[in-house]
This record gives C-alpha cells, sequence and structure tokens, in this order.
C-alpha cells in the first residue's frame, strides 16, 4: 500500500470526513473552483474560520464512493496533498505538508476540475493532535486562487478581525413606532439580538414630503446611524440573517396603527438593504 494511501485511511479513520451536504458554484462543473464568489459566500466561510491558507495541490486521489458518505448527486469527494504557500488568515501555525479531503463536481466523464499545482484557498480547521492534516469548514470551502479574489478575502478577513466589528445577529427583538406631532411623521426603533449579547438597533425616521431615513447602530448608543454600504460586513449581518418580514412577536407597543408603521418601516429597510446574493447552494 502506497504511502498516500495510508493517509487516506489515517484521515478517514480520524473522522475528518465532511458529511454534510456539498454545495455548488453555479452549474458547471469547472464552475467548482471558479473565483465567482460572492461576498456572502467568502463572509459565510471566513466567519469564525481559524484557518484560510493558500496551498498548492500536489497529489489528488478520489475516495471511493462507499466511503465517501454524504457526497451529492454529480460530485465527488478526493482525498488532497498540497504544499502550504501563504496564511492569509488566522494564527494556528501550519507546516509545510498539508493533506485534506474536498467535495468537487464532476464533469460528464466523472473528472474534477483540474487543481493539481495550481493555486487554492483552503477555509479550514487543523484536525486537533494531527498537524497538517486540517479539515474543511464546508465540504466545498476550496477556491481556485488568483490575484482579485485574494485581495477579496484580506478585505472580508480585515473587517471580520476588527476590534467592534458588527456581530451575527439572532433575532428581532422588539420594533417600536412612535407617531410624530405632524401627519407622516414618526420614528421606529428595531432593536436587534445578537449572538455576542452587545446592542445592535436600526432606526427609520419618516418626515412629511421627505424619504425615510434610517440606519443602523452597532452601539450602546442608539441613534439613527448609517445604512450600511453594500458588500461590507455590517451589510452582510443584516441582509443575509435578517426575517423578511417582521415577526409579530416583535412589534409592540402603541395602538394598531403603530405596530402596522412598524412594519412598514421593518419592510423599508429590508428593501433598502436588498438580495443576498449566494452562488454557494
Amino acid at each position: 500500500m502506497s504511502l498516500s494511501a495510508l493517509k487516506l485511511q489515517g484521515i478517514l479513520a480520524l473522522g475528518a470526513v465532511l458529511l454534510g451536504p456539498g454545495a455548488a458554484y453555479g452549474d458547471s462543473p469547472s464552475a467548482g473552483l471558479a473565483a465567482v464568489a460572492t461576498y456572502a459566500d467568502l463572509a459565510d466561510l471566513a466567519d469564525g474560520t481559524p484557518v484560510v491558507v493558500r496551498a498548492q495541490p500536489r497529489k489528488i486521489a478520489a475516495v471511493e464512493p462507499a466511503r465517501a458518505r454524504g457526497v451529492r448527486p454529480g460530485w465527488g469527494r478526493f482525498y488532497v496533498e498540497a504544499r502550504t504557500e501563504a496564511l492569509i488568515g488566522g494564527t494556528v501555525p501550519l507546516g509545510e505538508a498539508l493533506t485534506y479531503l474536498v467535495d468537487l463536481p464532476l464533469d460528464a466523464k466523472g473528472k474534477p476540475p483540474g487543481f493539481k499545482k495550481k493555486s487554492v484557498v483552503l477555509f479550514a480547521r487543523v484536525v486537533a493532535g494531527h498537524p497538517g492534516q486540517l479539515q474543511l469548514v464546508a465540504p466545498d470551502a476550496q477556491l481556485l486562487w488568483d490575484a482579485a479574489l485574494d485581495a477579496r478575502i484580506k478585505g472580508v478577513l480585515r473587517e471580520l478581525y476588527a476590534a467592534g466589528a458588527p456581530p451575527r445577529i439572532g433575532v428581532v427583538r422588539e420594533a417600536v413606532h412612535t407617531s410624530g406631532e405632524l401627519a407622516g411623521a414618526g420614528e421606529t426603533q428595531i432593536f436587534l439580538v445578537t449572538a455576542r449579547g452587545d446592542p445592535a438597533a436600526m432606526t427609520v425616521t419618516r418626515s412629511p414630503g421627505k424619504a425615510p431615513q434610517w440606519g443602523v447602530s452597532f452601539s450602546e448608543l442608539v441613534d439613527s446611524g448609517a445604512p450600511p454600504a453594500r458588500d461590507t460586513l455590517a451589510w452582510y449581518r443584516l441582509a443575509c440573517f435578517l426575517p423578511a418580514s417582521l415577526p409579530g412577536s416583535a412589534a409592540s407597543g402603541g395602538d394598531a396603527d403603530d405596530r402596522t408603521a412598524a412594519s412598514a418601516d421593518y419592510n423599508y429597510v429590508i428593501g433598502q438593504l436588498g438580495h443576498c446574493p449566494r452562488s454557494r447552494r
């Protein structure tokens, strides 16, 4: 039995196989490694990931279907031996040699996209007690590297690592509307529950004859803030995770008209944030 086969047996025995469903980038097999990921795709992969590394695959071997549990139809699982090129994110020390498993789409001949001796980006964690063995954070968490993708990933990581970075959003806790003295005037404050327990709120202000103004604050100070720019971490936290409509339990206080206004203001914010596009599915 070859050394690669022994390593493959070992990594399977350690439970490093990813059992979740695979995910695709587009519809064509060649797109499986293409740098077509959206901001949300990159943030999904990078958020909380211990290691983001650029590597060069040197050896690739298909895992027998009987041993590759949970692979989606039309995909295959592959064992890869690679050489570390650069640590893009994280502080976990890595050696020069890496091994990991990845799920890839197959073409009509049952072949995966060619990536041997090309640079790839891996979003992964190190297998405990086995330096050099990585477990991808998702079955498809390997992207074909290029300079533009590298810059985009580093931009996402800078936002994630920054002090005071917008936290993950849990649920909408409460939405309170206060009518103004003039007809058509009013303010809605929408309070959010975050994963860390940090305060977060969105505010919508309406004035007669003017377009509504809104913003978000991720601090103790609940003010109007400013709308987040698209493809930023603050935008991602809201656009990609807020419910499409205000939960009925969140509209509180005031009369029925106030609760209706709060729901309308929430819908306005969702419309301003726009769709959260993802190419991984």
